[in-house]
């Protein structure tokens, strides 16, 4: 999106409608309208392919002539400013938002501007400007006791497209419609964009309104917050940051790429050296109130395009003092046995959204770690071993 850059953080303009009518209008946001028009959720610009948008998961042409590279650089290049284009030939990549007026109303999305085997390219999520609530994204209600802490560590864990950053938006909305706290968030770039109810919102997005993620967090601790969401957990010092933030009374939400809940804790150790694991674990045991990882999948509801299967791990005294041993290997048990404390694993999620009629058996046998557990549960035959701890 083009915007001034002025100084380091650059200039926030609140007045979108002003600023669409300001911007010069685009040949590519012919290719954003069409995504959206087709409810679709990521749009992907390669040389030598015709526009891909992806669909309930499925990724499909769209029906015009292969982009060559000259045309590439037309598309794509007036979408970047100065600080972007910068930043993109100087790392080969960038990430923005993006805003484009379709049918009179304005849709956001993220952008990362790329380059592979010399041509530029772009990858684009639509970002949905309606924050769905737990149970329009199929979410369990245990969801809701992961937003009642006053302090410490929420993460969201799954690959990317798993559909993380639109379930923190829902936790986060469930509080700005039932607290009256400050919410403060860090993002690049800012993907939903909140509308206060209770809450007092705050959202900076690096690079426009703050130098890099660094300083965002040196100044998040001098702005009273009550809630912080940082983003992905990307390599040590953001993981350091955002659990000092979590230890000194702030309920800090994050996302992390990792498959599970359990193997999140070895995915957060990786980033540190072998001599800080025993400080890390600690860390983890004692801030950490639960880990959400999920994936999405396709749907047989109609109208229902994907829905979330689900693993939640909660930092109860069993899960505590596991991670505290070292003892990652039973973690998966220990979700197992706490069913009644509000956890699950991907075979109990599974279950239920057969059981629901959300998907199929075939795609529920396709995804589940274990194929005959799922099998057995189906059964009515529960598989937990209590015990084996």
């Amino acid at each position: 999106m083009a915007k001034d850059s002025k100084g380091k953080g650059g200039s926030l303009d609140v007045d979108v409608e002003r600023f669409l009518e300001r911007r010069e209008e685009l040949e590519v946001d012919k290719m954003f309208r069409a995504l959206v028009k087709l409810e679709g959720s990521d749009l992907h610009l390669k040389v030598g392919r015709p526009p891909i948008v992806r669909v309930d998961g499925t990724l499909r042409d769209l029906s015009r002539p292969p982009i060559d590279r000259e045309e590439m650089v037309r598309l794509l290049f007036p979408m970047m400013d100065k600080r972007q284009r910068k930043i993109f030939e100087e790392d080969g990549g960038t990430d923005f938002a993006y805003l484009v007026d379709v049918d009179g109303v304005n849709w956001r999305f993220r952008v990362n501007m790329l380059q592979q085997l010399g041509n530029i390219g772009l990858v684009a999520r639509r970002v949905s400007n309606f924050i769905p609530d737990f149970a329009g994204l199929n979410l369990p209600p245990v969801m809701e006791s992961l937003c009642k802490f006053d302090q410490g560590m929420v993460l969201l864990a799954g690959v990317t497209g798993s559909g993380k950053s639109t379930t923190i938006a829902s936790m986060l909305n469930w509080i700005n419609h039932r607290e009256r706290k400050h919410i403060l968030t860090l993002e690049d770039p800012v993907e939903f964009v909140y509308t206060e109810e209770k809450c007092l919102i705050n959202q900076r997005e690096v690079g426009i309104d703050v130098v890099n993620f660094s300083v965002a967090m040196k100044h998040a601790v001098r702005e009273d917050p009550d809630i912080i969401l940082v983003g992905e957990m990307r390599d040590e010092e953001t993981f350091m940051t955002a659990i000092h933030a979590a230890e000194t009374g702030h309920l800090v939400f994050g996302t992390i790429h990792a498959s599970t809940a359990p193997s999140t804790i070895g995915r957060i150790l990786d980033l540190f050296s072998e001599d800080m694991h025993s400080a890390i674990r600690s860390a983890i045991a004692f801030n950490m109130r639960g880990i959400v990882a999920q994936k999405l999948l396709p749907s047989i509801k109609p109208g229902l395009g994907r829905v979330p299967t689900v693993e939640i791990m909660t930092f109860t005294p069993m899960i505590t003092k596991l991670v505290l041993e070292g003892s990652d290997e039973k973690l998966s048990d220990a979700i197992r046995i706490g069913a009644e404390e509000g956890m699950q694993d991907f075979t109990m999620s599974l279950k239920q959204l057969i059981d629901e009629e959300l998907i199929d058996r075939e795609t529920g046998y396709r995804v589940a770690p274990n194929v005959e557990a799922l099998k057995m549960l189906l059964k009515g035959i529960n598989v937990s071993q209590p015990g084996i701890l």
